[in-house]
């Protein structure tokens, strides 16, 4: 209490048990492994018709194949744009609040994919089933940075971010067979019936994670205890009027972008990952059920293992390493942690990526035993996660308290190229052929993402020192 009789709201103390940071360690996991769910599940919709979408164009006539491509791609395109209002919006009014909403719009466009009559249908319908869908991709990182502390929150980034690479990996695989053995509408009511699971699993154990967001419920609770007409006021510490928070949540991604050179190299460079994998998920059937190995639908859906395997292998080391490294480097740093200590396992896949892309392509090029094929996909899936992973930690760990905007700015790049690459990949393929066209990408990979971990690693910090919203140390 001051001499003008203002309470200040905050926690009290740093043991407070009310604070995320605090919660129990169970609590914490629960919270991670809820929106790890949530994370998982939109991505499976964006490819899991993949298969069948020779199918969804037979019967809906669709002829073109970049109209056909269109189908698969446009839920990605969403999710450029989505986190950009959603990121900033869970900073205003709550994590847990914005996922569960946006997951129900999700819902409700998915399932409506299913009963879709025209293709301007369904290309509508999955545009805004990507708009709901895309909430966790960034808000999901905000949770886990709420929660969790800088030394021990790898491990659970490390599985949050695998969701977004292992959902499209593992969904092409039974949508291949669903296809096959039923009808391309049940690609979509099955992701819903799981959509619903998810949903019912986070109203009833996720909660609020958001400081500003739990301080502010605490100050109304507060209020409600005052006695009316009393001599206390109490005040959030953040003065500033609901118009001002909306406007200037909403310009924070946009100036993240425009000012901070962390969001704009990790972005490209993300955004080239991010276009590579969905490429990859689109170009996978046409190598193993074309002329060189004539498999079908459901046998050259199972190439995708070899490439989830890369992706679950790597995450899994990296999970444990994450923690490891950047306590290490703390200690060496008279006990002073910084988001740099990320960056060290991001150099293998910064190599792992353009070998796995060689690999592949001349393997394909050649009619090399498919094996071969499948050991450069192993090889991509285990740079592609060590990239995702330590980009998307870095960025948390570098913008804390606005993770969800930091990610969102990131997640705007690497959604249009997700949505982009799929579209150019047949033109590319078929003026190149499969080794050369992945040769291109893998030189593009080594010029973009080599220098990347090296640069922030060396000036990060002073870049940091000189940011207005980057965490500093």
């Amino acid at each position: 209490m001051t001499d003008q009789n203002v309470l200040v709201v905050d926690w009290d103390g740093p043991d407070d048990p009310q604070n995320p940071k605090n919660w129990p360690r169970a609590k914490k996991w629960r919270a991670t492994i809820i929106v790890s769910l949530f994370t998982f599940i939109t991505p499976v919709s964006s490819s899991m018709l993949a298969p069948a979408a020779p199918h969804i164009a037979e019967e809906l006539g669709i002829h073109g194949t970049v109209e056909r491509a269109l189908v698969v791609s446009v839920f990605v395109l969403a999710f450029a744009f989505g986190p950009l209002l959603l990121g900033p919006l869970s900073e205003l009014y709550g994590r847990v609040r914005v996922i569960q909403l946006s997951n129900l719009f999700f819902l409700a466009w998915n399932l409506g994919c299913g009963f879709a009559q025209t293709k301007e249908e369904i290309i509508v319908f999955r545009f805004f089933a990507g708009l709901g869908g895309s909430s966790p991709l960034s808000v999901g990182g905000g949770v886990l940075s709420d929660v969790w502390r800088a030394e021990e929150r790898g491990a659970a980034i490390a599985i949050y971010s695998l969701m977004p690479l292992l959902g499209p990996v593992i969904a092409p695989v039974t949508g291949a067979w669903v296809a096959e053995r039923t009808t391309w509408r049940w690609v979509f009511w099955s992701t819903s019936i799981f959509t619903c699971f998810v949903q019912a699993l986070g109203l009833i154990f996720l909660r609020e994670t958001f400081e500003p967001v739990l301080l502010a419920r605490k100050a109304n609770r507060i209020r409600k205890e005052i006695v009316a007409g009393g001599s206390v006021n109490v005040v959030e510490r953040d003065p500033r009027s609901p118009t001002q928070h909306i406007l200037h949540a909403l310009v924070r991604p946009f100036a993240l972008f425009a000012y901070e050179p962390i969001v704009q190299l990790m972005g490209v460079y993300m955004a080239f990952v991010y276009g590579i994998f969905y490429l990859y998920l689109t170009v996978i059937p046409s190598i193993f059920e074309g002329e060189t190995y004539h498999e079908s639908v459901g046998i050259a859906g199972l190439h995708y293992i070899a490439f989830g395997l890369g992706v679950s292998l790597a995450s899994q080391i990296n999970a444990r390493m994450l923690d490891r490294i950047y306590v290490y480097f703390k200690n060496r740093n008279e006990g002073k942690g910084e988001p740099e200590f990320r960056l060290p396992s991001m150099v293998p896949g910064t190599i792992l990526l353009p070998a796995g892309l060689i690999i592949t392509g001349w393997a394909a090029q050649k009619a090399v035993h498919w094996i071969v094929v499948d050991i450069g996909l192993f090889l991509v899936g285990g740079g592609m996660i060590l990239n995702f992973q330590c980009i998307q930690t870095y960025v948390i760990d570098a913008f804390t308290l606005h993770a969800a905007s930091g990610l969102a700015a990131v997640s705007f790049l690497r959604s249009l190229a997700g949505f982009g690459f799929p579209l150019f990949a047949p033109s590319m393929y078929a003026a190149l052929g499969v080794g050369w066209g992945d040769t291109l990408l893998a030189f593009v990979a080594i010029i973009v993402g080599c220098p990347a971990p090296w640069i922030f690693w060396y000036y990060g910090k002073k870049i940091r020192s000189k940011s207005r919203y980057a965490h500093k140390t």
